[in-house]
């Protein structure tokens, strides 16, 4: 099913062409380089789970079965009356659900129970590495377009509201079963989102508590000039959502019993230093500095790392550079070392 032009008070999430699916080098200089988010209808309809799916959640859950381990996962259980909505309770001080641990497949038994009855408490577990929980699910529905490495995570549940947050990595976002309705935003909103705590969240990520708010909400007087920005994205089984790292995203999963896959990477990394690690590091060090202090920084950050105007060497021939060279070049390495030395306090 193909949709574009208007959403709810936004667009729809542009779909890419099907000749980009299947072919890696496509994919990353079409959709992964761009750093836009596209929906690629149906790539995945041939998978044996969208097909199981397909002929009944039963037939789903036995051929999920027949992989599991039986290891213990952590599950959300949330009260009737919050909807399938997991988020704070009043105050942010705490949550409106309770954790639990059980295997998988009393996990989605319980699901299905769910399902089966509409007004009763509702269940959700998220994020399980396939290779852990369901050794030779990705085997079976495999991936072409992503590196090997890049492994797949399982998200099970019913219906369910997983507030707008964000990733450090790029993501693929597979439905498997049921609906999935995306509402998305680019990084340039976090000021306007409201952002919530980073150290107290629901699942790793901070949250934007402004979306989903009422109109002419007065907590949240800023984020009315995003509500008819909003991306929207809606997928079928089969179908996928390429979301880049940072964009902002609201899940919502629609049917009573839902199934989605994702694959998490970072195919812009260069070494094992995440830009999130550095963001920290730089809010101890700069944050709390004077106004003009910070400004300086900026301009320093601007020159040597964001680099509007070029490499900041590029008057030089690049055998000058020294280095501030190609990273490929062993510069990552020579940095990353005097970094170390310079938090052990070496030098």
């Amino acid at each position: 099913m193909s949709r574009s032009g208007t959403g709810e008070g936004g667009q729809f999430v542009a779909e890419a062409d099907p000749a980009w699916f299947h072919d890696p080098h496509l994919f990353r200089r079409e959709i992964a380089e761009p750093c836009r988010p596209m929906v690629l209808r149906g790539i995945f309809g041939d998978w044996p789970s969208v097909r199981a799916a397909a002929a009944a959640p039963t037939v789903l859950r036995d051929y999920l079965c027949g992989f599991a381990t039986g290891r213990l996962a952590e599950a959300f259980v949330g009260d009737a009356a919050i909807a399938g909505r997991y988020f704070y309770s009043e105050g942010l001080e705490g949550f409106n659900f309770e954790r639990i641990e059980l295997d998988l497949a009393t996990a989605i038994d319980r699901i299905l129970a769910s399902a089966d009855e509409p007004g009763t408490r509702t269940l959700y577990v998220g994020s399980l590495q396939t290779d852990v929980y369901l050794p030779g699910f990705a085997g079976e529905n495999d991936n072409a377009i992503l590196p090997p490495t890049v492994t797949p995570r399982i998200w099970i549940g019913n219906a369910s509201h997983v507030s707008c947050h964000y990733d450090t990595y790029d993501n693929l976002a597979a439905v498997v079963a049921g609906r999935r309705r995306f509402t998305l935003y680019p990084p340039e909103a976090i000021s306007d989102l409201y952002v919530g705590p980073i150290d107290n969240t629901m699942a790793g990520q901070p949250v934007g508590l402004a979306d989903g708010s009422e109109p002419g909400d007065a907590r949240y007087p800023r984020f009315e000039a995003w509500r008819d920005r909003a991306l929207y994205a809606e997928l079928e089984p089969g179908d996928a959502l390429y979301l880049p790292k940072l964009w902002w995203h609201r899940v919502e999963a629609t049917a009573p019993f839902n199934v989605l896959v994702n694959y998490w990477w970072d195919g812009s990394s260069t070494g094992p230093d995440a830009p999130s690690i550095t963001m920290l590091l730089a809010m101890i060090t700069i944050a709390e500095r004077p106004e003009r202090e910070r400004a300086a920084w900026r301009a320093f950050f601007d020159h040597y790392v964001f680099r509007p105007n070029g490499h900041p060497l590029a008057h030089l021939p690049e055998e000058k550079h020294g280095i501030l060279g190609a990273l490929a070049a062993g510069n990552y390495g020579r940095i990353r070392a005097h970094v170390m030395r310079t938090l052990r306090g070496d030098n």
